[in-house]
């Protein structure tokens, strides 16, 4: 397979963790107990991160223990708690546009700590990625809470330095995927634990409804898209993995038109168009192509050079 089929692939396969993300607020509202999100994210984290660590039996070592705990409330702790403050205070999907400007924070931190180029298709990408999601979600209000937008922006930035910091930083040698996703699930669990005792009530029973919700966000919702996830970053641009989170929205627009007959208005159909443009331009661009137009220009002026190497090698054979 080549570097570029690789390269689609693995985008495509990245791009399934946002798509099941997508789909947490309809499993969140149609199978779990209601006004609960400290339990449903802690449920979410803490029991897969268990898991997982029972199977790969190793703990962080050294400066990892931090690390492991700061990935793991940037990627998955504070970034999910924010999130739903932001979409219980915020009317009408402006939590998702606010969310939307994450790529835009990523392609900042990636310059600043991973040496990415900012290139203007990026710049492009993230105006037409934040314009799609405000076409998605628009309600026709404008109404704001303060508290909401700063938990929507403090949850976007979350998210990118949670990217930035996964691809800065990478995996230690000898340590699994498996085993460094249970890291940050179980850091984020038991952050989060002391939290949802304290703020709130447990339920007085389980339903067989929430028992397959909770267990499709610990098994899909976490273990498996966080391993996925954590994979596209290791192997991709960090500022391409940041446009893949654009499709959470989409899919959860799809699933509501879907499964709850929400309307599906002509401009969010044109919004999924505008999300999906936005997505291509953030990807890499196929390595065959630049290479071959910068050999052209070097064609012409390189030739004396050319001439003067092969006369400086022949000067070096006969000494």
């Amino acid at each position: 397979m080549s570097s570029t089929a690789r390269t689609k692939t693995t985008t495509a396969v990245t791009g399934l963790a946002p798509a099941v993300w997508g789909s947490t607020y309809l499993i969140a509202t149609e199978l779990l107990p209601p006004d609960r999100p400290l339990l449903a994210t802690t449920v979410r984290a803490l029991p897969g991160g268990l898991i997982l660590l029972a199977i790969g039996r190793q703990l962080p070592a050294g400066v990892w223990w931090w690390r492991a705990l700061v990935l793991g409330v940037l990627n998955i702790g504070a970034f999910n708690v924010l999130l739903f403050v932001a979409a219980y205070r915020l009317p009408g999907g402006v939590a998702a546009v606010i969310m939307s400007a994450q790529p835009m924070f990523v392609v900042v931190l990636a310059a600043l700590f991973l040496g990415e180029r900012i290139r203007a298709v990026h710049a492009l990408a993230c105006m037409l990625g934040a314009g799609g999601v405000l076409l998605l979600v628009a309600q026709g209000t404008v109404s704001s809470d303060t508290t909401g937008v700063l938990a929507a922006v403090g949850g976007a930035l979350c998210m990118a330095s949670g990217i930035t910091l996964t691809k800065r930083w990478g995996r230690p040698d000898g340590v699994s995927l498996f085993t460094f996703t249970g890291w940050q699930l179980t850091a984020a669990g038991l952050v989060l634990l002391p939290m949802w005792l304290s703020l709130e009530d447990i339920p007085d029973r389980l339903t067989g409804s929430n028992v397959f919700g909770f267990a499709y966000l610990v098994i899909l919702g976490a273990v498996l898209s966080y391993i996925v996830w954590f994979r596209g970053i290791e192997r991709l641009p960090a500022v391409a993995v940041s446009f893949l989170a654009l499709g959470s929205p989409v899919v959860a627009t799809l699933l509501g038109y879907l499964v709850k007959d929400q309307t599906l208005s002509v401009l969010q159909l044109v919004g999924m168009a505008v999300i999906f443009l936005a997505v291509v331009l953030g990807q890499p661009q196929p390595p065959g192509r630049a290479p071959v137009a910068s050999a052209e220009l070097r064609t012409i002026p390189d030739s004396d050079s050319d001439s003067d190497a092969v006369s400086s090698g022949r000067r070096t054979s006969r000494g």
